[in-house]
């Protein structure tokens, strides 16, 4: 059963034109051309793509850019490529107790310093503190949601942070975001980045628990949902 994770106003259809770079995106909203605003810093070629139809909120008009773009049109759904939006949808699965693998948080804090890295969350729970690292995986291949796009140095830090904080006998968590609809599994992206994999692999065999979340933007509700609350995740042997 899909649960409302976000509601959105104002949402405009778009069309992207072309990618200008990390942060800015040409799209057109009727016949006007308009510079959209992007945070999510991965390639996302399979998107950003000409004539691909997608999704927008308006800007405050002090800026470069317009509008928001937020959502990549798949199909009657939308792809949520917006990070900042995925970390509110799981924030608000938090606040309503919808992951049966993370139940009893009392409360949460963002940007919590683990080692040289500044892991996502912070999560108290009866049973003490979890850090809890969340990654966009918005990558499709078949069946699949896939993490990382291309090689992040700054993903496989943050990996090996969880993992010796989990040998240390802490409590860590690595939770990646599928913001698609119809995905069946998560699976980490081997091709693009072999040494996330393999440490990925690590840091499960030395406690680390790795989940997934499915969700989506939906253009009729104009809104996020959450449509599997702990998605299958595979991990390649070796």
């Amino acid at each position: 059963m899909e649960a409302t994770l976000i509601t959105f106003e104002q949402v405009m259809e778009c069309i992207i034109v072309q990618r200008l770079n990390r942060f800015v995106v040409e799209v057109q909203i009727g016949k006007e051309p308009c510079l959209a605003w992007i945070n999510n810093t991965g390639r996302l070629e399979e998107y950003l793509v000409r004539g691909r139809r997608a999704f927008c909120l308006p800007r405050p008009p002090t800026g470069k850019t317009q509008c928001r773009l937020f959502a990549i049109r798949e199909g009657s759904c939308g792809a949520l490529i917006d990070t900042q939006f995925q970390m509110r949808a799981f924030e608000r699965c938090l606040h309503e107790a919808q992951l049966p693998w993370l139940t009893g948080c009392r409360e949460f804090r963002r940007n919590a310093r683990l080692g040289e890295s500044l892991i996502d969350y912070l999560v108290q729970r009866p049973a003490g503190e979890v850090y809890v690292e969340l990654k966009s995986a918005v990558l499709r291949h078949g069946r699949y949601a896939m993490y990382p796009d291309c090689p992040t140095v700054r993903g496989q830090r943050h990996v090996r942070e969880l993992t010796a904080l989990a040998k240390r006998g802490g409590g860590a968590y690595i939770v990646f975001a599928a913001a698609m609809a119809d995905v069946q599994a998560f699976q980490p992206n081997r091709a693009a980045d072999e040494q996330l994999t393999l440490l990925l692999g690590q840091a499960q065999q030395a406690g680390v628990d790795i989940r997934a979340v499915g969700m989506f933007y939906d253009p009729q509700a104009t809104a996020v949902k959450l449509y599997d609350p702990d998605l299958p995740v595979v991990l390649p042997p070796g």
